[in-house]
């Protein structure tokens, strides 16, 4: 059986840092591209970044570029996302989901194995 838990979520301030895990088991990790999404109230579940099986290709919304960076570790079957520059507007649930064609992609129904989810709080 499958499992993605992720964790790390939590409050901080504007312009603060966080870092999100994602570990996965009960598949063989490095097959999948991991991606990352989010979804805040009231709104529609949205990409955020994804990375090949590799890790050789990362992809990232044009929202977080520059501030957002994700991350893997094979060894440890784990995805990281490491966010700074925080801002109100990152406030959400965060989610980590794998996608069994290995490069990754920003399109949600790509993606077989989904966590429960994380939140962050971003406090203006």
């Amino acid at each position: 059986q499958v499992h993605v838990v992720e964790s790390g979520g939590g409050l901080v301030q504007a312009g603060g840092s966080l870092r999100l895990s994602c570990a996965a088991s009960g598949l063989t990790f490095n097959n999948y591209a991991m991606g990352w999404f989010r979804q805040a109230p009231g709104n529609e579940r949205e990409f955020v970044a994804d990375i090949s099986w590799s890790g050789g290709n990362t992809y990232y919304a044009d929202s977080v570029k520059g501030r957002f960076t994700i991350s893997r570790d094979n060894a440890k079957n784990t995805v990281y996302l490491q966010m700074n520059s925080l801002k109100p507007a990152d406030t959400a649930v965060y989610y980590c989901a794998a996608e069994t064609r290995g490069w990754g992609t920003s399109l949600g129904r790509e993606y077989a194995y989904w966590g429960q989810g994380t939140q962050v709080t971003v406090s203006s």
